[in-house]
């Protein structure tokens, strides 16, 4: 059971956040809200009405947005036919595209939302296409606007300029439901929290009263040990991948990078400055239009995009799990899977890595955004990799969630058979508590950060600039 006995009260000009961990019914009690999710029992109220929200077109015409953490775009067409979904104004059979680029720039400008509007969403990263769904829900000025996990692929100055729009935004008389598990970023913005836990509100309260222990506490029944920074690799280890000259297009110019046995390096930028093509030109998959790349052949590739690139929702979990074992013959009798031994695999893996499903035959589809990532975890960690390539790993991960990932990364690069990791995130606390090297991807280039600077503020800095980093 998803939901049994939620309950949430929202009021015009706050910042509500909604907590929990993955799969304790969050997504599910705001899609009920925005229309998405019919609940089998209870009432939803809009300003004293009691109202049903059978369709998202129901739910718009109360006034309700929401910005989903799954994006809702259309890969094959622009920035500004996406805005254009599902407008009707002006009564006629054609839509004013001009009157809706300029009102898309002015709300742009005017909120610091910046999108090409001619670029097909195809060709967009992950935190530009978080700025398009943002700016669609607000072209239509609700006065409820549900945020989804909305600072989860930003840079700490978008981070922060997203927090402001928030609170300028609830300012003007809106109410503004927040899901997130950044607790900072919740106890920065919030005059009120709602903690779901397996479907039930287990704790309401206004914003002085918790702190990130009691809100820890609520969502998972403890707080993580914090991590503990070690000491890097020993420097005679030889390097497990070696970059000299990549370039990618204009997304990467002349990268060299060299990552070692039992090394994390940490890799910082802003969306769109290279770090996705780095990404997966480490991972093998795809090739550089210059330079060279030397690497083992089968590295764990965890991508940030895990609904187009890490499963495939209408598999199995065990199907899912298949995809990184099929060439593995202790899973095969002759050209057959082993599909119960598969099962049974697939329920230890569920069992390790807390993945929340009705068991082993259950659609990747039916799981939480979170659920979903440990899935792609699980697959990618579940051998002895020699080269682990993390794209945002923790993206959508509770507190309890990341820290396993974390661990499970540190593990990783110690004992007698390291990997060597390569984490490309946007979460700078991550990035400074498990990289033994940082480095920033600034407009297609690696720069490496001085200790001296390995700060939030020093790094999110240079994430923007580059400045002072190199030529």
């Amino acid at each position: 059971m998803a939901l049994d006995d939620a309950r949430l009260d929202a009021w015009a000009g706050e910042v509500h956040a909604v907590l929990g961990e993955n799969g304790a019914g969050k997504t599910t009690l705001l899609s009920a809200l925005a229309g998405l999710v019919h609940p089998d029992q209870g009432t939803l109220r809009i300003d004293g009405r009691e109202v049903r929200l059978t369709t998202p077109r129901r739910a718009w015409h109360e006034g309700i947005g929401m910005v989903h953490q799954h994006f809702a775009l259309v890969d094959a067409m622009t920035v500004l036919d996406n805005l254009a979904l599902g407008r009707r104004r002006g009564g006629g059979f054609r839509l004013d595209r001009p009157g809706l680029a300029r009102e898309a720039r002015e709300l742009g400008l005017r909120v610091g939302l910046d999108v090409p509007l001619d670029a097909p969403v195809g060709s967009l990263g992950v935190g530009e296409r978080q700025r398009v769904e943002i700016l669609k829900v607000l072209l239509r000025d609700p006065s409820v606007l549900v945020l989804d996990e909305p600072t989860a692929v930003l840079a700490p100055a978008e981070v922060d300029g997203l927090l402001e729009l928030i609170r300028r935004l609830a300012l003007e008389g809106r109410a503004v439901l927040l899901v997130a598990h950044k607790l900072d970023e919740v106890l920065a913005v919030a005059h009120r929290v709602t903690v779901l836990r397996r479907g039930r509100t287990v704790l309401e309260a206004p914003r002085e009263e918790v702190d990130e222990g009691i809100l820890a506490r609520a969502m998972v029944g403890a707080e993580p040990e914090p991590l503990a920074r070690r000491p890097g690799p020993p420097s005679d280890r030889p390097p497990v991948v070696r970059l000299r000259g990549v370039r990618v297009g204009q997304r990467l110019r002349g990268v060299d990078l060299e990552v070692r046995a039992g090394e994390i390096v940490g890799i910082a930028g802003v969306e769109g400055n290279g770090q996705r093509e780095l990404a997966r030109v480490l991972a093998g998959r795809r090739d550089p239009h210059e330079g060279s790349v030397h690497g083992p052949d089968d590295p764990a590739f965890i991508p940030q995009d895990r609904r187009r690139e890490g499963l495939v929702e209408g598999f199995s979990l065990t199907e899912n799990l298949a995809l990184g074992l099929h060439d593995d013959p202790t899973w095969r009798r002759g050209p057959w899977l082993r599909w119960s031994a598969l099962r049974a695999r697939t329920a230890d893996v569920m069992d390790t890595f807390g993945i929340r499903a009705q068991g082993p035959r259950a659609r990747a589809s039916s799981l939480s955004g979170g659920n979903q990532q440990r899935l792609v975890v699980a697959r990618e960690l579940q051998g002895r990799p020699r080269l682990i390539v993390a794209e945002n790993p923790t993206r959508g991960l509770d507190v309890a969630g990341a820290a396993f990932v974390h661990r499970t990364l540190l593990d990783r690069v110690a004992g007698d058979d390291p990997a060597a990791v390569v984490l490309l995130s946007t979460d700078l606390d991550e990035v400074l508590a498990l990289a033994d090297r940082v480095l920033v991807v600034v407009r297609g280039r690696l720069h490496p950060v001085p200790p001296e600077r390995q700060t939030r503020e020093g790094v999110g800095a240079l994430m923007l600039s580059g400045g002072g980093v190199g030529p």
